[in-house]
């Protein structure tokens, strides 16, 4: 059962609500007993403070961890924030069994089919508890809604929600929006096909349904084609959202970040020396082993450059609960150290890998960048990709993968790239890294265009007109 404290938002319930599993504040208990507050930060979270205190909003998401829970029992949640305490179990058999362990990979084609995916009892036993946590949102937000209210719901771990909402209260504008791309219809139909069709039909519960780009709207459309016969009265929408050019400019400039950058320069070392940045999390799909094997390719077969150029690498542990993201994440310390090994001096380390989260030395890196690698083997968009040309100090190469969301907007004036290709790879640093200056700060110039073409709060606001006006 999911008990929940509200904030409340007034006696006719909330005009707009967004509904996700992570909300936009985490609790901590201090030593003391005394509860922290934590607020998050990303496009969602900037993006609903478009709509202002005053607007009413209500945000609905899920406890996730023992502050949080002790937060709802004591009734102590900011205004705004409702947060639903599901049972640890429930949760965790949904959001690691199916969202993270099952969806997110049909969406990202990471399976390794000889072996996997299986779908036996137990997949049956966590998809009813996947459907059990989408209908305690559902319930929650018919609840809190006005007559007539706007319901924006993220992602794949509540891709059951519009349909269970629109049966509770028909009376609400419904959308969806994906963060992830969609997987095209011979892979989608992985999936047993009563449960494809049920996520389908969960879907097309919504009044609107958004995605990142068009490639992923397309391959949603082509999957109900196949599956349940079409999208019908659905309507299909692409915000393709940019970086906040504004807030991270002055944000790079901040004392903190002047303090990394001086520090990263010192681990460069040699003030003439290039350096390659990257920047992702140890998720699966970010494809950083196969960016550091192009690294050391580029080592190996143009040693013009050894001693010249330094790979920045900052990947931060990801979904390490999960057995084959542990096992990912040490293989790339261990390519790492092998890059090292094979080609270290004394006065130069060829790749600096940094493993804990800081924010402030991400910006720091950015600003340094000449070259940015964001080679994922598939990904909804990639806002790394976006920001490094919006902070990058004195202009940066990017070296992007086709297969990225953000290649739709910036490959134009990208060196763009077959992920799984590490000699076409290695070439492409090498390009990146000899462009003449004057092209590479055109380049720039034109990719931050592009990437902060829509803000998180516009990006936001688009989605809440489109969905007020179906």
């Amino acid at each position: 059962m999911a008990s929940a404290h509200a904030s409340a938002p007034g006696p006719s319930g909330a005009p707009v609500l967004v509904a996700s599993n992570r909300g936009p504040v985490s609790y901590s208990v201090r030593p003391d007993g005394t509860l922290d507050a934590r607020r998050g930060g990303g496009g969602l979270v900037s993006g609903l403070s478009a709509v202002g205190p005053e607007g009413g909003a209500l945000w609905v998401c899920a406890a996730l961890g023992e502050g949080d829970r002790e937060a709802v029992r004591r009734g102590v949640l900011e205004a705004g924030v409702r947060m639903l305490d599901i049972d640890a179990e429930v949760h965790a058999d949904a959001y690691h069994g199916i969202a993270n362990s099952v969806l997110w990979f049909v969406h990202h084609m990471l399976y390794q089919t000889p072996l996997e995916p299986s779908f036996d009892r137990e997949f049956r036993r966590q998809w009813a508890a996947y459907e059990q946590y989408n209908r305690a949102f559902a319930e929650a937000l018919a609840e809190g809604a006005a007559p007539g209210a706007a319901v924006l719901v993220q992602d794949y771990h509540l891709a059951l929600v519009p349909g269970l909402l629109r049966e509770l209260r028909d009376d609400l504008r419904i959308g969806h929006f994906s963060h992830t791309p969609w997987a095209p219809p011979d892979y989608f139909r992985m999936l047993p096909d009563d449960i494809a069709a049920q996520l389908l039909h969960g879907m097309l519960g919504a009044d609107r349904l958004a995605f990142l780009t068009r490639r992923w709207a397309d391959a949603f459309t082509a999957c109900c084609d196949a599956v349940v016969g079409g999208t019908g009265a659905t309507r299909i929408g692409v915000h393709g959202l940019g970086a906040d050019a504004e807030f991270l400019r002055e944000r790079a400039h901040r004392e903190d970040v002047a303090g990394r950058t001086a520090a990263l320069r010192a681990q460069i070392g040699g003030a003439d020396r290039r350096t390659i940045v990257r920047v992702d999390r140890t998720e699966l799909s970010k494809n950083i082993v196969r960016g550091l094997r192009a690294y050391e390719l580029l080592l190996a077969e143009r040693p013009e450059w050894r001693e010249r150029v330094v790979h920045l690498a900052f990947a931060y542990p990801s979904r390490q609960d999960l057995a084959v993201y542990r096992a990912y994440t040490a293989e790339v310390a261990r390519v790492a150290d092998e890059v090292n090994s094979r080609f270290g001096t004394p006065g130069w380390t060829p790749v600096i890998l940094h493993v804990e989260d800081d924010f402030a030395r991400s910006l720091a890196a950015y600003r340094l960048a000449d070259v940015a690698l964001v080679n994922p083997v598939r990904d909804g968009m990639n806002l790394v990709a976006k920001e490094v040309p919006v902070v990058s100090d004195e202009g940066c190469a990017l070296v992007l993968s086709r297969e990225a969301g953000a290649y739709e907007e910036l490959g134009e004036d990208a060196l763009a790239v077959n992920p799984y290709d590490v000699v076409a790879t290695a070439d492409a640093l090498h390009a990146a890294l000899t462009m003449p200056g004057p092209e590479r700060a055109e380049r720039t110039a034109r990719l931050a265009a592009a990437a902060s073409a829509l803000p998180p709060q516009r990006w936001f606001l688009d989605q809440l007109r489109e969905l007020r006006g179906s």
